[in-house]
């Protein structure tokens, strides 16, 4: 199992795309703690001295509650109000509204070695925007060797050796007006709710190597709605070469899984030899995705009708027999 990922605090200050707006107030030595949870938390009660509800290593809000709160107090007892809150080893601590921070809370993050950093956005904006940040900040990534494509709607990984034929697959789905994801290099990053998203790697996004014409640019040569910047994975087709030996599932009844990055994606393992049209085989699969998706799973059915088949079959040879 893999450890849980973390950033540190001076991640927040360096945010461009959630608009956080931060600045560093106090507590600059306190820059290098890790945050590992997206939750934020407003003190609220533990600044009374009631911290059995404080969750150690999050985000503080301070917002105009907190910091009218404080300013009723003297300085004496704020300074013992947060000599006590800041024993709880927390992450930092966020003023939103731009409001001034009472010198004794500056004094106590100095001393606590807290980043203490202020924001213009409202308490319930920042929550909002921080969460959303630090949830994508904090999700788990892995790269993957294979090809991402869009086929039908579906998220379609295909796996399989170098060579054994990913690209010209993934071109010939493209010809069929499939979409390309990411081609060699699949970054992917596991999403709240249990669902995994896969998408070019920046530096080859929208580029595919096809053995004998070297590397092509998807985007130019087919235009933009030939590609996509990402897509969640939702079947991973496993490419193998022919095996006489070897026993291919032939119904599909079980279901099969891999795990990409703690998260079970379905599978299915397909046999490539001369002859097999796989862009066929794999708009089929999609199709059938969709169809499980909505309810039916061919194959069980299928074996189900069997077996009732089956089952009447041997009751009436069974009261054939009795009548005799």
């Amino acid at each position: 199992m893999s450890s849980p990922r973390t950033i540190r605090i001076s991640a927040l200050l360096e945010d461009r795309d959630f608009d956080l707006q931060l600045t560093l107030v106090a507590g600059d030595k306190g820059l290098g703690r890790t945050l590992a949870s997206p939750r934020i938390q407003k003190p609220g009660l533990a600044l009374t001295g009631f911290t059995e509800h404080l969750h150690p290593h999050r985000v503080q809000v301070f917002g105009n509650t907190e910091i009218s709160y404080l300013r009723t107090l003297s300085e004496a007892v704020q300074q013992e109000v947060l000599t006590r809150l800041f024993n709880e080893d927390l992450a930092c601590v966020v003023v939103t509204k731009d409001l001034e921070p009472p010198q004794a809370l500056v004094e106590a993050c100095e001393t606590s070695k807290l980043a203490l950093m202020r924001t213009p956005l409202l308490s319930s904006v920042f929550i909002q925007q921080v969460q959303a940040f630090l949830e994508q900040a904090l999700t788990e990534r892995s790269s993957l060797h294979g090809v991402l494509m869009d086929v039908f709607g579906v998220g379609i990984l295909l796996l399989g050796k170098s060579g054994i034929g990913k690209s010209e697959i993934a071109l010939d789905l493209v010809m069929r007006g499939h979409r390309l994801v990411a081609d060699d290099i699949v970054d992917v990053a596991r999403r709240k709710a249990g669902a995994v998203y896969g998408a070019g790697n920046p530096v080859i996004q929208h580029h595919m190597e096809i053995r004998g014409l070297g590397i092509i640019n998807i985007k130019d040569l087919f235009g933009v709605a030939a590609v996509r910047e990402q897509k969640k994975i939702e079947l991973v087709i496993e490419l193998h070469e022919w095996d006489p030996e070897q026993e291919y599932d032939r119904l599909g009844v079980e279901d099969r899984f891999l795990d990409i990055v703690g998260v079970n994606v379905p599978l299915s393992v397909v046999p490539v030899r001369p002859g097999r049209n796989m862009a066929t085989i794999i708009e089929v699969a999609a199709r059938n995705q969709l169809l499980k998706h909505q309810g039916h799973h061919s194959a069980r059915e299928f074996a189900e009708r069997l077996n009732r088949s089956i089952a009447e079959g041997a009751m009436r040879r069974t009261l054939g027999e009795e009548v005799e």
